[in-house]
């Protein structure tokens, strides 16, 4: 962690966890929980954070697992049992803890975009790189060498800015990849649906990683902490930063002391 300030921040909500009457724990997958993995079928937690989070939900806090992925692939990989609440593709999906999916509607128009995009990756022989979610599809190069990396990002570029122009859709970097996608979804619209949801007074936490949490670390300001996952500090919104795992294991195992629960 970084500073006293922080250090001091992190301590105070550790405090008001402990006589919370709603605890929240929001977390993002990739690089949060998982560490990246190429073969992204293969990317599971890192050892003990299926069992943490279940203990956590155990003890009465509502976990919701807030990804870019697939809401279905978030569900088959975290190995969480029972599954936590899932939002996935950006916020787009949303699978409830009975078992509940729903969807956003999307304008046709746009999926028309984004089948153009698709097609794209097909036609260049780029389909195993890619991704294709409800309200995106995305481009993935984690694994390869750094001027190919730049190639492949320059063609997509050259291609998906003309389509994201056409049907007004936007384009997004991430770590390890690009994405195409539908305006008007975020992590950020996620965590305020959620927060509407909570009664408050409310301890409230989210954990990511990458450029697609800042928008869930700006609706939590003021609100509970943001906290940034990854093995490098960065330009954050977020209050507390922490290296996994053996960091974001003791902040886990913290909330679960401090709900009452044990280890």
């Amino acid at each position: 962690m970084q500073t006293l300030e922080k250090q001091v921040k992190y301590g105070s909500f550790l405090e008001q966890l402990k006589t919370a009457e709603q605890r929240v724990l929001l977390l993002d997958y990739d690089g949060t929980l998982a560490p990246f993995r190429a073969a992204r079928d293969h990317a599971f937690p890192y050892p003990g954070i299926p069992y943490l989070v279940s203990r956590i939900m155990s003890v009465g806090t509502r976990v919701v697992m807030v990804s870019g992925r697939r809401a279905e692939e978030v569900a088959a990989l975290s190995g969480i049992r029972p599954q936590p609440e899932i939002w996935g593709s950006h916020g787009l999906e949303r699978i409830t803890v009975d078992g509940t999916y729903s969807v956003a509607d999307l304008e046709p128009h746009k999926l028309t975009g984004l089948s153009q995009a698709s097609l794209w990756l097909n036609e260049e022989g780029m389909t195993r790189a890619a991704e294709f979610k409800p309200g995106s599809v995305a481009a993935h190069w984690r694994g390869l060498p750094a001027p190919e990396t730049v190639e492949m990002r320059r063609k997509i570029l050259e291609s998906w800015l003309k389509i994201s122009e056409d049907y007004q859709l936007e384009l997004l970097d991430f770590d390890g990849g690009i994405e195409i996608r539908v305006p008007g979804h975020d992590k950020g619209q996620a965590v305020e649906t959620i927060l509407n949801e909570t009664v408050w007074p409310a301890s409230v936490a989210y954990l990511g990683d990458d450029q697609t949490d800042e928008d869930a670390f700006q609706v939590l300001k003021g609100k509970g902490l943001a906290v940034l996952v990854r093995d490098r500090v960065r330009e954050t919104a977020a209050d507390v930063w922490l290296k996994p795992p053996d960091e974001l294991i003791e902040f886990l195992e913290n909330w679960l002391i401090a709900s009452g629960g044990t280890r």
